[in-house]
């Protein structure tokens, strides 16, 4: 596609709501994923080293968390 300008490029024939908008969200979602993965890796490393871990059940009540 050629574009006559910046503003044509972003508008992209008036689909461009809808497709910076999808990008944008799976961004958020890429984002948000590796925040939330980071979290979980850094809480069970801390568990394992310690040593919360017995037999795979940890000691936390689910109040706690």
């Amino acid at each position: 596609m050629n574009w006559a300008s910046a503003a044509d490029f972003w508008a992209m024939g008036g689909y461009g709501f809808y497709v910076w908008g999808s990008y944008a969200t799976v961004l958020a979602a890429v984002v948000i994923e590796i925040v939330l993965l980071r979290v979980r890796r850094r809480r069970a490393i801390s568990e394992i080293i310690g040593g919360n871990l017995e037999m795979g059940k940890s000691t936390q009540t689910v109040g706690d968390r």
